[in-house]
């Protein structure tokens, strides 16, 4: 099944935090908290704006994004746990991201 979002909405993708610190600690599932970044799936055309004309979205599938820690409503799609929200609630776009995490 494909989702696609309506108006200025984003389907988000949440990418895992590391499950180790940098001093070598291993963080229990029960300790973590669910990341604040994550891989936008499938974006919606725009928004209007005054004159009814559509304000195509900042962000495009694949981009790797910043999100507020209670944003968007989560769903589950072919088992798959999903966000859906506003581009508002995206704090930024990471530069580099699916480049970096597909080198690692």
């Amino acid at each position: 099944m494909k989702l696609h979002p309506l108006h200025d909405r984003v389907v988000v993708r949440r990418i895992d935090a590391d499950e180790k610190t940098a001093g070598g600690i291993i963080i229990p599932d029960t300790a973590k908290e669910k990341p604040m970044r994550g891989e936008i799936v499938a974006a919606g055309p725009g928004a209007r704006n005054e004159r009814g004309e559509i304000v195509p979205l900042d962000v495009k599938p694949g981009d790797q994004v910043l999100f507020g820690k209670w944003s968007g409503t989560e769903v589950k799609i072919d088992g798959e746990e999903l966000l859906i929200m506003k581009e508002s609630d995206i704090m930024g776009i990471i530069e580099g991201g699916a480049a970096a995490r597909k080198a690692a």
